[in-house]
C-alpha cells in the first residue's frame, strides 16, 4: 500500500501543480486583456484630433492668450495687432451661426474676408468664402485651426489648354496628345 499512497500523493501534487498553472494562465490572460484595453484606449487617443498636444475640447476651453501661444508666429503677430472691424463682424456672424447650429439650424456664413484666422470655435461651421467670382462653401474641420480662410478657397483655376484658335500660326497649332 505504500506505493499506492505515494502515487496518490504524487497525483495530488500534480493536481495542485495543474491548478496553480491554471491560475497563473488565468492571470496571464487577464493581464493580456487589460493590455489590449489599454492599447485600444491609446489607439483611440492617437486617432483623436490633437493640435500641438491639445484636444479640440481643450482648445475650445482656452482663452485667447493661451491659444495665441499655440499658433504659428504669423498668426500670433496678426492677432496681437488686433482684429480689424471687418474681421470682428465675421467672427460675430460665425458665433451666431454656431449658436444656431446648437439649436438645429445649419447656417452658411458668406464672407469676402479671406485673411481671418480659423479658431477652434469655428469647427463644424460652413463658411462661404469669396474667391473673386463666387463663394466656395467650406466645412471647417479641426485640421484647419490656425490657417487663414483664404487658403481653402483658391482664387485661380488650373489652366486647361484647348485647341489653337483661328488665327494661330503653323508652329502654334501643334497640340500634344497628352
Amino acid at each position: 500500500m505504500a506505493p499506492n499512497e505515494e502515487l496518490d500523493e504524487e497525483d495530488q501534487e500534480d493536481l495542485e501543480e495543474e491548478e496553480s498553472l491554471e491560475e497563473v494562465e488565468e492571470e496571464i490572460e487577464e493581464e493580456a486583456e487589460e493590455e489590449q484595453e489599454l492599447d485600444v484606449e491609446r489607439e483611440r487617443d492617437r486617432l483623436r484630433f490633437h493640435y500641438r498636444g491639445h484636444t479640440l475640447d481643450d482648445l475650445k476651453k482656452m482663452n485667447m492668450d493661451q491659444l495665441l501661444q499655440l499658433l504659428p508666429a504669423r498668426a500670433r503677430r496678426s492677432l496681437r495687432r488686433g482684429l480689424p472691424p471687418r474681421q470682428k463682424k465675421v467672427i460675430e456672424r460665425l458665433r451666431r451661426a454656431y449658436r444656431a447650429k446648437k439649436r438645429g439650424k445649419d447656417l452658411i456664413v458668406r464672407t469676402h474676408v479671406r485673411d481671418l484666422i480659423i479658431f477652434p470655435e469655428f469647427v463644424g461651421l460652413k463658411v462661404g468664402i469669396y474667391n473673386g467670382r463666387n463663394y466656395d462653401i467650406v466645412d471647417v474641420r479641426p485640421e484647419m485651426i490656425g490657417h487663414y480662410l483664404g487658403e481653402f478657397a483658391l482664387t485661380r483655376k488650373r489652366v486647361q489648354h484647348g485647341s489653337p484658335g483661328i488665327g494661330a500660326t503653323r508652329s502654334s497649332k501643334y497640340v500634344p496628345l497628352k
